[in-house]
């Protein structure tokens, strides 16, 4: 199973349960990579955790502005030496993405963002999108190959059709969910089997992970995995 790479999300601002997580996902059974995203990277504590942060990870920003500044938060960066993984919004464009992923230090795997999981076809539309999501998915996956960064960030429901498109793309899967987990704000979501069965490259898992019991969560997804 260390072929499947899981990134736990460590979405909390406690830098007490970050320290309690990265403990506790600790096994020789799986790859695991821990995941930090806005709300701890925006938290008091968190900048200067990952400054000295000694194990691989991803950030997880989401990057999404002009080409300049986008650059400049890259730049920003650069103090964060075990970044392995970064994101960037496909929304971004040609011209941001090709731009961060030249930048960038060759350690670092660039990860393209397509459509949230959060997200469906009302909602969408709501923004103002006339592509249903796998059309617009398809067309940033597209664009974020093109543009020469590492992978995209998708929903597991999209992987299989990016897979039969672009065969080497790293491909990464949030709003996974271990068999009868609430799906709270997601609503694109599947099991990690059924992701793998997708052919991608990674899942993200938060709250089926780090809720309640860390060690007997990571041992029900090595149990589910192996079924």
């Amino acid at each position: 199973m260390k072929n499947k790479t899981i990134f736990v999300a460590c979405d909390t601002s406690n830098l007490k349960e970050i320290k309690k997580i990265i403990s506790h996902i600790q096994t020789n059974k799986l790859q695991i990579i821990p995941k930090f995203g806005l709300q701890f990277f925006y938290s008091k504590n968190g900048r200067k955790f990952l400054e000295n942060f000694k194990n691989d990870f991803w950030l997880d920003l989401k990057i999404n502005d002009i080409p300049q500044t986008a650059l400049s938060a890259i730049d920003s960066l650069k103090d964060l030496k075990k970044c392995r993984f970064i994101t960037v919004h496909a929304n971004g464009g040609m011209k941001m993405l090709k731009a961060i992923k030249k930048k960038v230090n060759k350690n670092i795997k660039v990860l393209g963002v397509t459509v949230l999981t959060s997200l469906n076809n009302s909602s969408l539309k709501e923004i103002g999108y006339t592509k249903s999501v796998e059309k617009l998915v398809l067309t940033q996956a597209n664009l974020i190959k093109k543009s020469g960064c590492d992978g995209v960030v998708c929903s597991a429901h999209e992987a299989k059709m990016i897979r039969k498109k672009h065969k080497n793309l790293f491909i990464v899967t949030p709003g996974i969910r271990l068999p009868k987990d609430d799906i709270n704000d997601q609503l694109r979501v599947m099991t990690p089997n059924d992701a793998f069965k997708n052919k991608v490259s990674g899942i993200v898992i938060g709250r089926s992970l780090i809720k309640g019991n860390i060690k007997n969560n990571i041992r029900k997804l090595i149990d589910h995995l192996n079924k």
